[in-house]
């Protein structure tokens, strides 16, 4: 096929697509044919809309909010060969009949774990050493506020870290706890013992886990299995000097449970990310909590990183079109139990 005979969908709008991209990326996307962009500003393409373009299309790049591939879709998609989501998770927007068809996936979800790793990292110093309190402290002038407190402080080196999953965001945070010399404890029954061991962390079981970790960082994607997999149970195996972190999915801990562990004193803090109900509902429980370290879902990719998605995606079509092994594929049997 000649290079100008490809054609290439991009769902992503106006705005989002100068989130995600850089001249660069864009001029080389263009170097692989004929680009078909969504000239809205904000909105993204339909269920319909999508189903009319996707017809003589080779590849799609698709985003944050984009349409999903169902089968209609599907029916006028008489070219697509790959889809490349200039995201990370594509479960809301991938089906099975696309894998059934032989469409390649690819993602950039490695992208993204960079910055998710970092955070999660920040989450677990600010728990360790109450960097918020101390911060809110100063902007009330409250310099006796150090003596005042009602908690301790602790390091992060020397300590035990328990993550539960490991997929890319955990293999991540697991390199960047290399320095701290902490012990790192691996709960994810769908990686090979080898695997884990491999990257110098040791496999365990959610209760030695839990029974054993300073601090418990959870990077597992929500399933059935996993929501609510920590409940009051589960806290109460846990230090009381712990710190929890969950930079995953809200729905993996039970709020209720959550809230009375840090009221109590079964967990020393909770630093969350994410929530079951987002946005938190203003009345929760947990805002009103001196050791929940909350943020609104920004554990994401950084500003400076989301520029970076859709060239990692074009990277991917520049390696599929040369027939050259793809590096950021997505396999069918992951979605299950993958973010």
């Amino acid at each position: 096929m000649l290079r100008g005979a490809r054609r290439i969908l991009v769902t992503a709008p106006k705005v989002l697509l100068r989130e995600i991209s850089t001249p660069e990326a864009l001029e080389r996307l263009e170097k692989l044919g004929e680009v078909v962009y969504n000239e809205r500003e904000r909105e993204n393409l339909s269920e319909e809309e999508l189903r009319e373009l996707i017809r003589g299309v080779d590849a799609c790049i698709t985003s944050w909010g984009s349409p999903r591939f169902t089968e209609r879709v599907l029916e006028n998609a008489n070219r697509l060969r790959i889809i490349g989501h200039a995201a990370g998770s594509v479960k809301p927007y991938v089906t099975e009949e696309v894998f059934r068809r032989g469409i390649v996936v690819v993602n950039a979800a490695d992208v993204i774990a960079v910055s998710v790793a970092e955070f999660a990292l920040a989450m677990i110093l600010n728990c360790l050493r109450r960097v918020p309190d101390f911060v809110e402290a100063m902007r009330r002038r409250d310099w006796g506020y150090k003596s005042r407190r009602g908690f301790g402080t602790g390091d992060l080196r020397g300590k035990t870290v328990g993550l539960i999953g490991f997929g890319l965001v955990a293999r991540q945070l697991a390199g960047l706890l290399k320095p701290f010399k902490v012990r790192i404890l691996v709960y994810d029954p769908y990686v090979p013992q080898e695997e884990i061991e491999r990257r110098g962390c040791a496999p365990a079981s959610l209760e030695t886990l839990l029974k054993e970790s300073d601090v418990v960082s959870i990077h597992a994607a929500l399933t059935e299995e996993t929501y609510h997999m920590i409940g009051e149970r589960e806290l109460r195996m846990m230090k009381r000097t712990a710190v929890l972190v969950n930079t995953a999915r809200g729905a993996i801990v039970d709020a209720e449970a959550l809230v009375k562990a840090l009221r109590e004193g079964w967990i020393a803090a909770a630093a969350l990310d994410v929530f079951e109900r987002e946005p938190l509902p203003p009345d929760h429980p947990l805002y009103e909590l001196e050791n929940a370290y909350l943020t609104p879902h920004v554990g994401g990719p950084s500003d400076e990183r989301r520029r970076e998605l859709l060239g990692a995606v074009v990277e991917e079509l520049e390696r599929f079109f040369s027939g050259r092994e793809l590096t950021r594929a997505v396999r069918p049997e992951e979605l299950r139990v993958r973010a």
